[in-house]
């Protein structure tokens, strides 16, 4: 006799997605943040293995199957034979079981059997995706005539995304399932309403109502969001503390090239919640880094000085990376402030962090002040405003140079002091 699981209730949309997944061999889910796709297909997993179905789960990378597992873990506990977190398996005494594979492995799923296949964050796997599905996942459903379920939300219009591909062009043969954020019945409907406020247009378009947009050609931060009447702004009197994040390119192997850093001040009370007080991008040797940093501490507890800060200097935050774990280490024996930037942060990507922070930007949470803005150097033989160019530069849907070092600081800046839409 089968033991009892506890399920999680589904709201209305999830539901009716369900139910499709009984009609169609072949769903994808398009829908926005929060709506409740991966509870949903959780659930559906948990469901699926209980009754004794083999079902294989895909995600972009390891670390974003892992809370699904360990959920998975939870949920099916009472009827669990045995489970592997390295492996990230899970067998069921029911003859179920659901077996975790990374869409970073272009065989993954190979010399395997399912009843069903779930693609979850599909989206997040710019190219390859088709490749694998074709490839790899299709053989692995013919024993049972099983299913696959692919979910996401939009990541632009890309004809590379296969995600994109499923769900506009008719000729892959998906049936696609839409749930914007407002679908979730869940989420308070007076905050759900002014997400429409709080972000860029063609932000609140792709994240919350899932729909795909064209971003190229757009500029995704404004200048004019950047400024007060047209001008920076003037170091407060008042604030509650400053701090600085740098970020160095020789984490990539390439010495000499650019080492940015960027000075803020964060008030929580009144004033402009977060000022950029200061930048620099400078070329310097991997080993005159750990000579060139107490010099931005000293900055800091100067900028302390000059703007009252009631917490004063609380640190510098550097990408734990190459020359960055040398920096942090070094800085811990000398007794310097200096942490870590968060792992999931940096995972997250150029494109990934800017959509993170950007209703700070758009609100106009965030501010350069007069002097950041005047601040020109010479970097490369280049003489301008690094920070401001490569922050107003950015744009999404379009190849980003890789090294864009000032921009990478001022989005960890913000998103380290002020958290970004999902909450650091």
């Amino acid at each position: 006799m089968k033991e009892s699981v506890k399920l999680q209730k589904l709201h209305e949309r999830q539901i009716e997605i369900a139910q499709g997944f009984k009609q169609h061999k072949k769903v994808v889910i398009r829908c926005g943040r929060r709506f409740g796709k991966t509870s949903l297909l959780e659930r559906c997993a948990a469901k699926w293995a209980f009754n004794g179905e083999r079902v294989g789960w895909l995600g972009p990378k390891y670390k974003l199957n892992a809370p699904t597992y360990g959920n998975l873990i939870h949920t099916l506990k009472p009827v669990i034979q045995s489970k592997s977190k390295i492996d990230q398996l899970i067998q069921l005494n029911t003859g179920g079981l659901v077996e975790f594979w990374t869409l970073e492995d272009e065989n993954a799923g190979r010399s395997r059997k399912y009843h069903k296949v779930i693609v979850d964050e599909a989206s997040l796997k710019a190219k390859g995706l088709k490749e694998i599905i074709d490839q790899s996942i299709r053989p692995t459903l013919l024993d049972y005539n099983g299913s696959i379920i692919m979910a996401g939300t939009p990541k632009g219009i890309d004809p590379d995304n296969y995600f994109y591909e499923a769900c506009t062009n008719p000729v892959e043969g998906w049936v696609e399932y839409h749930a914007p954020t407002a679908s979730n019945p869940h989420l308070d409907p007076d905050v759900v309403a002014k997400l429409i406020h709080d972000y860029p247009p063609l932000v609140y378009q792709q994240e919350y109502l899932a729909d795909f947009v064209d971003w190229r050609g757009s500029a995704f931060f404004s200048e004019i969001s950047l400024l007060a009447d047209g001008r920076g702004v003037d170091y407060p009197t008042r604030c509650d503390q400053v701090f600085a994040v740098v970020d160095t390119a020789l984490k990539d192997g390439l010495e000499h090239d650019g080492t940015a850093v960027i000075y803020c001040a964060r008030n929580k009370i009144a004033g402009h919640p977060l000022i950029i007080l200061d930048w620099d991008l400078i070329q310097i040797q991997g080993a005159l880094l750990e000579e060139w940093l107490p010099s931005v501490n000293q900055r800091l507890e100067d900028l302390a000085g000059e703007t009252g800060a009631r917490q004063g200097n609380i640190g510098i935050w550097v990408e734990d990376k190459g020359s960055g774990i040398v920096l942090i280490q070094q800085s811990e024996r000398r007794g310097l402030p200096v942490y870590p930037i968060s792992e999931k942060l940096v995972e997250l990507g150029k494109e990934g962090r800017a959509l993170s922070v950007s209703g700070y930007i758009y609100r106009g949470d965030v501010k350069f002040s007069q002097y950041a803005y005047d601040k020109v150097t010479n970097f490369k033989g280049q003489i301008r405003n690094h920070l401001l160019a490569q922050v107003c530069g950015f744009r999404i849907g379009t190849k980003t140079p890789h090294h864009m070092d000032a921009l990478d600081v001022f989005c960890y800046s913000v998103a380290i002091s002020m958290g970004d839409s999902e909450g650091w």
